[in-house]
């Protein structure tokens, strides 16, 4: 298995995760990368490591370059386990190495294995010369762990950031316009949606820091190099990071015997009607991972729900816990659904947007049993009214 040199003497040589689907609960249908970086110097450095389990393909990649037994530094950003993996396996390869992390990440390290490696602790600002290359590093806390940091080559102008600015994309392309805006900027999109979302403002510190240091080329530690799409992506980071949203909204509902999807359509009809693009998630065929992308960029969701024993149907109920620990802000919320009885379903529904402190500008929609014409018309004038305050508050 052969490296990839992305800059003079620094190489890609990370595994390729081809059969990955689930990942910390969300679905990863085109797979992940653990990237790995060797800078090959007067200091031979090894940058993160891969899951366990590809191991052997990330060793093979050292080998094509150097005898992994010279390695001498191995900077670990993060101690997630997906990236710390093979520290224990790497440290047997080269059992001379210096582990370089921060405080918290030597402390994660012996929490996760028990081992007694040597340690050298950074802290932001900190820098180490290799030769020709130079290691600057930045503390990243809460991005996504507390122990994360960055690492940074002036010299090359590369910044190796770990899990910041990753993609959740296996492929034999490792760079950004290899696959081509739309794909990366989707993925992007996802893994911020689905993870780093709730650290918005560890992440609007984090990009002030990055603000101010050259950077041609991005090297995450899941998914493609970015090299060619980097002003789109840092227009793009800053936004989410400040939960800014477009000008549409979502539609997430489940259904017992049709009628909340009757609401759901009214809705949707009514602010189509006003200008405002709608998607609409069905969660018995959507997965509550992919429908968090949509509310990253919506400003208003609204959220179905049919009652079933005297509460929200599981899926809604599933979804909305995901949603409330991942703390988007600055959103509209409606609750809507039909009932038999109790109508507590939708009641719940609206409970949990008002604890999530979103805006609730109109009263939940509870319909029982099977919605009339009239009461069809009715909600449909309420997606209008909603279209009208969408676009007043963008």
């Amino acid at each position: 298995m052969k490296a990839v040199e992305i800059k003079p003497k620094i190489y890609w040589v990370g595994g390729i995760d081809w059969n990955l689907r689930y990942f910390h609960g969300y679905l990863t249908p085109r797979g992940t990368t653990y990237n790995a970086y060797l800078i090959v110097d007067d200091k031979i450095t090894l940058v993160d490591t891969v899951k366990h389990y590809l191991f052997e393909e990330m060793l093979e990649r050292i080998k094509d370059i150097i005898d992994p037994a010279k390695i001498d530094y191995l900077v670990v950003n993060h101690v997630e386990m997906d990236h710390s993996g093979s520290v224990p396996k790497i440290m047997e390869v080269a059992p001379e190495a210096k582990i370089i992390t921060s405080d918290k990440g030597k402390k994660g390290l012996e929490r996760h294995y028990k081992k007694e490696w040597e340690y050298q602790i950074i802290k932001s600002g900190d820098e180490m010369n290799l030769g020709s290359h130079t290691l600057k590093f930045v503390q990243t806390p809460m991005v996504h762990w507390p122990d994360s940091m960055v690492t940074y080559i002036p010299e090359d102008k590369l910044l190796l950031p770990n899990d910041a600015f990753g993609q959740h994309i296996g492929s034999t392309e490792r760079f950004d316009d290899q696959l081509g805006w739309d794909i990366v900027h989707e993925e992007a999109a996802t893994y911020y949606a689905n993870i780093v979302l709730p650290y918005g403002d560890q992440v609007k510190k984090a990009l002030d820091v990055l603000g101010q240091l050259p950077i041609d080329m991005i090297a995450p530690s899941h998914g493609v190099i970015w090299r060619s799409f980097i002003p789109q992506l840092l227009e793009v980071y800053p936004k989410w990071a400040n939960h800014e949203t477009d000008q549409k909204a979502l539609i997430v509902y489940d259904t017992m015997w049709g009628s909340t999807k009757e609401i759901a359509n009214a809705l949707a009809n009514g602010l189509e009607d006003a200008g405002i693009p709608v998607t609409t998630r069905f969660l018995q065929t959507s997965h509550m991972s992919e429908i968090m992308t949509d509310v990253l960029l919506s400003k208003a969701v609204l959220v179905g729900s049919s009652t079933l024993n005297n509460g929200m149907l599981p899926t809604v109920a599933g979804f909305l816990t995901y949603v409330k620990g991942l703390r988007p802000k600055n959103r509209i919320g409606l609750a809507f659904g039909s009932y038999g009885w109790g109508g507590q379903g939708a009641r719940h529904v609206e409970e949990v947007l008002k604890d999530m402190n979103w805006e609730i500008p109109h009263e939940l929609l509870n319909i029982q049993y099977v919605p009339d014409d009239d009461e069809l018309q009715s909600v449909k004038e309420t997606g209008r009214k909603l279209a009208k305050i969408i676009c007043e508050k963008n």
